[in-house]
């Protein structure tokens, strides 16, 4: 395709958007499903664990007050004191079922402590193991208690500005975040969100497509998780029908009657969108990082999103949903891009 043809193309995705071709992957990791599994496979923890031993020996657990009585879970690593000077504080956020410790978050943290940033990674509620800290149940619909957790962060940071980096579902709550941070009392930096859900109804479609592999993932791990909250609050929660149902979309449409104020699935759904307006007022500085084979997350999704001048989007042509990876046993590429990104932002 001719070089005016790609801009043309790329532009029809969204008025901000950019492609970025300098990501090489072989052939073999090219497919946006090997992008998408592959990283996440367990025999990929221990390289990464050890890349990410630095990091982890220099965190600790902070328990963060968000407000109304809401505790959530972060771990928190001082800056290594490389050039002096007060370091920048990035607050990383996971996706759905995934937690401070998944393999996407210790690369990139550890990519971030070697640049000199202070580095929080957050867990949302009833993911890692925080099921005991709150007794009603996580829903994506949830954050004034993450404004309130990066309130406190930023409080114990002497009230430096944020950078924001998040996944899938966290990219939608960071974006979310930095729409609303001149409201909730929030200094920010930045914001970057990697393959963020966009349209939740359209997500939730792409799951429960016929190859049914990310369908079958995700209930494996909401399942779990569920009996995690069931054992951590003994006779407050039955979840057994749910486990029953093995479907994500009446699954999520029982849990959004019985333990949201949301009078429908559509409504819930349309409660963390991103699309629209939404964004329109975005003052802080923000990127979406996604990918054209992006099988979760449609491409075409994009085109629903405002375009403020402070947003800008880098499309990839492969990276599959946070994958990025042109060599499983090193940093991705999403690490780069987003080191170079926070470089440009002063």
């Amino acid at each position: 395709m001719a070089a005016h043809a790609k801009a043309a193309a790329v532009a029809a995705i969204h008025p901000r958007a950019t492609l970025d071709t300098s990501m090489h992957p072989p052939m073999w990791l090219r497919n946006g499903h090997a992008q998408s599994i592959l990283p996440s496979v367990p025999w990929r923890r221990p390289a990464v664990e050890r890349r990410a031993a630095p990091l982890l020996a220099a965190s600790h657990e902070w328990i963060l007050e968000c407000g109304d009585g809401v505790l959530l879970q972060a771990f928190h690593t001082p800056a290594a004191d490389l050039n002096g000077g007060t370091p920048r504080l990035a607050v990383l956020l996971h996706g759905w079922e995934g937690c401070a410790d998944s393999l996407y978050i210790l690369s990139l943290a550890q990519a971030l402590y070697d640049a000199g940033f202070e580095v929080v990674r957050l867990n949302l509620r009833d993911h890692g193991d925080t099921h005991h800290l709150n007794r009603e149940l996580f829903h994506s619909c949830r954050l004034p208690e993450v404004l309130g957790a990066l309130r406190t962060v930023q409080q114990r940071g002497g009230g430096r500005p944020l950078d924001l980096v998040g996944f899938s579902l966290g990219g939608n709550f960071m974006l979310r975040a930095a729409a609303e941070a001149q409201s909730a009392q929030l200094t920010l930096r930045s914001t970057i969100a990697i393959s963020p859900v966009i349209d939740p109804a359209r997500t939730l479609d792409a799951l429960e497509s016929p190859w049914s592999v990310y369908h079958r993932y995700f209930i494996r791990k909401w399942v779990r998780s569920l009996a995690k909250k069931q054992a951590a609050w003994p006779g407050q929660f039955d979840f057994s029908a749910l486990d029953r149902m093995r479907s994500l979309r009446p699954m999520t449409a029982a849990l959004v009657l019985e333990h949201t104020q949301f009078p429908s699935l559509d409504d819930y759904l349309a409660g963390y969108a991103i699309t629209g307006e939404r964004l329109a007022l975005l003052a802080v500085p923000s990127w979406i990082i996604a990918s054209l084979d992006d099988p979760i997350i449609p491409p075409s999704d994009l085109e629903r999103l405002a375009a403020p001048p402070t947003l800008q989007v880098i499309l990839a042509p492969h990276g599959g949903h946070c994958g990025f990876f042109e060599r499983l046993t090193e940093a991705s590429w999403a690490d780069r891009v987003v080191l170079r990104v926070l470089g440009e932002v002063h």
